[in-house]
Formats: structure tokens, C-alpha cells, sequence
């Protein structure tokens, strides 16, 4: 728990270590005895009861572990992203651990490895880089068409740090046939005796109909040019098919569609449709969508449609190709959330994140082992310069409020210099208290970042402004459970000895999941 802390006075130190961020004064690292002792608060989860009640239900997780799994699958993307830019071709890709707290990365060098563990992940040595893999993932994929009914898919397994290849049981020698052939020597053969299959033609449920005749999901609401629409798989639907929505009214059309090679297309809605951010959880609430970070390999993931309502599972794989009876489907993402015939083109989401929209399945709702594969979103909104709609506010930002008192994270007096410390502060509306995320950094509305001073990982240090420069002190996110983490730490922004209070400051501490550590943007 924080602490108070006694002060030690800097005087006359120039900070001249690039990274290292300016601070008037810092916390000793023997705190006393606080006099705000912390009551014994059970685990809160700012969650609606029915994603709760999936996760515990599809993964056997109890509060504490839900709360805890996505502390976690909410820094790792942050953590991800920069190891990746940084490492170049040393990165070998990246997953969570069951049962880890922490981001493991693969990488060939040592020297790598170093830089890893500098961001606060685990790091594990492997023999080939990502890009080797993804060559040789490419080549398979050249020969696609070629590679006949009995192979079912192939991908890039940062894990095994291999090629694995799934096919009909039997067909084994088939595979490494077709990788031999393709100038891949070398690649891992798995089984699965159901083969992949679009899903769509079902009717029934919460739904809409294209061409009043086929039944799909939606999955994220958007807007193209500031026009309402959503996007969605493109096999449910070729460009300009009409759709209706759940309740048979008129919604709009197909404008973007392509399937196979990618399952991905966008409806253009008409004024009687308002998109919104969020998320059916099909038990009377909504899954609020706040961003669209790809989340870590391992990671829980959670999928809503029209069919099997919502059901939750674990990221299992990334940059698949998968040989439907169509042709093939490239850059899929696998998951173990069930689906089933009427789910195509549902939200798939982790934490408060989008992921993509539901395309196929192998198996589906009981069975022993499904599996669902889904068109990753943000190469959608890429392809066709589309904007999810969000719960990110515009740009001049918005309120983070504490679940403690309800007061606002503000900065005192509107003083914006580098080393000022924040404080919590009854809500006003002042630029003080506006705040943005912009690429993983919480930005006040002058364009200062918060800062974990001195870039420390200790319990007990404190949160204040500086310039923006990017480093690991200056990031944060907002996880779907409310805990504002920083990724290199793996910690939560801490109201100090749980101070109701206004002018309570902030530290960086181990998360655990009580009300002073919990927040929600305004």
C-alpha cells in the first residue's frame, strides 16, 4: 500500500542523463507508517455483471484473477509496440504466459534481451526473428491456392518460433509436402479434424440481414468522412447488398467488401441509425469500446453475435492464413471463444479494446475444443480510411475521476512546468483537468504527459508532469477494469494512504484492486 514519505531536499544538481525526468523532490525508500491505514476492500471490477459473468464462466477465473488478467493484457500491447520498433530484426514476437504477470518477448540477441527486461518484460532467447518466420510464412502463403482441402491453415508461432501448419489427421506428410515445395524446410504439423468454415446463414436473434435473406453480426460501430456505418465481414455481404437492421428497418448498404484474401467490409448507415461505442454483452448492458490496440498472444478475449450471444476465450494466434473452401483468407487471428453459424462479422474485444470480427470456426459452441478465427479490425480501418467510434472523447480531452471520491486528477493551480505534481481536485471542467490519451501517453490539454519521476518502478513513487519525451515513465493505460496502469512498472496510479481528500496526491503502486486505484474517464 502507499505510504507518506519524509522529503530529502535537491539543491544545486543539473539533471543531465537523457531519459531522466526533472523532480524538485522524490520519495525516501523507508517510508513510515501511514495514517491513512487501508481498509480491507474486496476486489471491485468496473465491468458490466454479464462480461464478468462470462469470464468467469468460459475461463474459469475468479474476480481477483479477471481483474488481474487485465491489468496485465491492458499494458502488454504498450510494452509491445515499443519493443518491436525498438528491437528490429532481433524482435521474435511477443505472447503472455498462463498464469504470468508479465509480457514474455522472443528475441536472438542478448543484447536484446537487456533491452526487454529494461521495459519490464520477460525475455526469452529464441533462434529466428519474426521477420524469418513471417518469410517463411509468406512463401506458404504464395501457394495458397495449391495447398488442397486437408491443410486447414498455417502461421507463424512466436512461442514455438516456428511455422506450424493444421491439417486434416492423416494428412501430415501432405503438409510438409506443400512447405517443401515452397521453400520452407523446415515447420511444425498440428491436426484438427474440423475444417475451418465461414459463418453466416442462420437466422434468429439480434442480428442484420443483408439482402433480406442472410443473417450477420455487427461488429464495431464507425464512422468513413464523419458518415455513420460499422464495420463488419465482408462474406456476409458483396458491395452495395442492402441490409436491414434488428428490427427489419431500413439501415443502408455495403460500400467496402472483399472476401477471400481478407474477410473485411464496411456498411454505410443511414440517419435513422446513430453509431455509439459500444458493445452488446447480450445480459441487458454494454461493453464500452475504448481504443483498438492489438492485445498480446495469450491474452483474454471475448466475442459477441446474434447466435451464441457472448462468449469468452484466450488469443491464440496472429497472422494466420486460413484455406476456406473459398480460397484463402490471409492475416486472421485465432481465438478459443466459441462462435457459431449467425456470429460472422460480430465484435471480437479484449478488456476495452476492439479486435476484429468474427469469420470462421472449427467446431463451434460445445465443442471440446473450438476454435474461432476473426479479420483483425485495424487493417479495415486502414484499407478504407475508417474511424471507430469510441469512448476516447474529442481532442480536447476529458475528466479522469476517481472511484474513491469521485474527484478529478488535476494539476494544482492550472500550473503546467515540468516537476508539479499531481493532486486530486473537486471536478471543475478547467483545462487543469483534461486530459488525452494520445499514443499511449495521458497528456494534459497543453501537451504535458504523466510521469512516474525519475522513471522508478518502486512502490511509493511519485506521479507528477513533465514535457513529453515518450519514454516508459510516460505511459499509461486505462484498463477495462479501471486500473490506470504503467506498463514498465506493471503498477496502478495510487490516490496516497487512500486520502479522500482534495489536494490527495498521487504515487505509483502494486496494484490491488481497490476504489483508490480505480477510475473512469468523464
Amino acid at each position: 500500500m502507499a505510504r507518506p514519505y519524509r522529503w530529502i531536499a535537491v539543491a544545486a544538481v543539473a539533471v543531465t542523463t537523457i531519459g531522466l525526468t526533472p523532480l524538485t523532490s522524490f520519495a525516501d525508500d523507508t517510508p513510515g507508517p501511514t495514517p491513512y491505514p487501508r481498509p480491507d476492500v474486496a476486489q471491485t471490477l468496473d465491468l458490466p455483471a454479464g462480461v464478468v459473468a462470462a469470464m468467469r464462466r468460459d475461463l474459469n477465473l475468479t474476480d481477483e484473477q479477471i481483474a488481474e488478467r487485465l491489468r496485465v493484457e491492458a499494458a502488454a500491447p504498450v510494452v509491445q509496440k515499443r519493443l518491436k520498433a525498438k528491437l528490429g530484426q532481433a524482435y521474435g514476437g511477443a505472447w503472455i504466459k498462463k498464469g504470468e504477470r508479465r509480457l514474455t518477448v522472443a528475441v536472438t540477441t542478448e543484447a536484446a534481451a537487456e533491452q526487454v527486461r529494461a521495459e519490464g518484460a520477460e525475455a526469452q532467447l529464441v533462434g529466428r526473428g519474426e521477420s524469418a518466420l513471417a518469410a517463411d510464412r509468406a512463401k506458404l502463403d504464395k501457394r495458397g491456392a495449391k495447398a488442397g482441402d486437408a491443410i486447414r491453415a498455417w502461421r507463424a508461432d512466436p512461442e514455438t518460433n516456428t511455422v506450424v501448419v493444421t491439417v486434416k489427421p492423416g494428412a501430415e506428410a501432405q503438409a510438409r509436402k506443400f512447405a517443401k515445395d515452397s521453400g520452407v524446410s523446415t515447420v511444425t504439423v498440428e491436426t484438427s479434424a474440423v475444417a475451418p468454415k465461414p459463418v453466416y446463414d442462420v437466422r434468429g436473434g439480434d442480428q442484420y440481414v443483408i439482402n433480406g435473406n442472410t443473417l450477420c453480426s455487427v461488429g464495431f460501430p464507425a464512422r468513413r468522412g464523419g458518415a455513420p456505418g460499422f464495420v463488419t465481414a465482408g462474406h456476409c455481404g458483396g458491395r452495395g447488398a442492402p441490409t436491414r437492421g434488428f428490427n427489419n428497418v431500413d439501415m443502408g448498404s455495403f460500400q467496402e467488401s472483399e472476401f477471400p484474401t481478407t474477410d473485411m467490409a464496411y456498411v454505410g448507415v443511414n440517419g435513422n441509425w446513430t453509431p455509439q461505442p459500444w458493445v452488446n454483452n447480450y445480459a441487458g448492458g454494454n461493453v464500452v469500446v475504448a481504443g483498438s490496440n492489438d492485445a498480446a498472444i495469450g491474452s483474454s478475449i471475448c466475442r459477441s453475435g446474434r447466435t451464441s450471444s457472448w462468449t469468452c476465450g484466450t488469443l491464440q494466434g496472429r497472422n494466420e492464413t486460413i484455406n476456406y473452401s473459398n480460397g484463402p483468407v490471409y492475416g486472421m487471428s485465432r481465438m478459443s471463444a466459441c462462435a457459431n453459424p449467425g456470429d460472422s462479422g460480430g465484435s471480437v474485444i479484449a478488456g476495452n479494446q476492439a479486435q476484429g470480427v468474427t469469420s470462421g470456426i472449427s467446431g463451434g459452441c460445445g465443442a471440446a475444443n473450438p476454435q474461432t478465427w476473426f479479420q483483425p479490425v485495424n487493417p479495415i480501418l486502414s484499407r478504407w480510411g475508417i474511424a471507430l467510434v469510441t469512448s476516447g472523447g474529442g481532442s480536447a480531452g476529458g475528466a479522469v475521476i476517481s472511484a474513491l471520491n469521485s474527484r478529478c486528477l488535476d494539476v494544482p493551480n492550472g500550473n503546467f512546468s515540468d516537476g508539479v505534481r499531481v493532486q486530486m481536485w473537486n471536478c471543475n471542467g478547467s483545462a487543469a483537468q483534461r486530459w488525452e490519451f494520445v499514443n499511449g501517453t495521458l497528456r494534459t490539454s497543453n501537451n504535458m504527459c504523466l510521469d512516474v519521476a525519475w522513471g522508478s518502478t518502486a512502490n511509493g513513487a511519485i506521479l507528477q508532469i513533465v514535457t513529453c519525451s515518450g519514454n516508459p515513465a510516460q505511459q499509461w493505460v486505462l484498463s477495462a477494469a479501471g486500473d490506470l496502469v504503467n506498463p514498465q512498472a506493471n503498477k496502478c496510479a495510487d490516490i496516497d494512504a487512500w486520502n479522500p481528500d482534495e489536494g490527495a496526491v498521487l504515487v505509483l503502486w502494486e496494484c490491488h484492486g481497490g476504489a483508490n486505484q480505480k477510475w473512469r474517464r468523464g
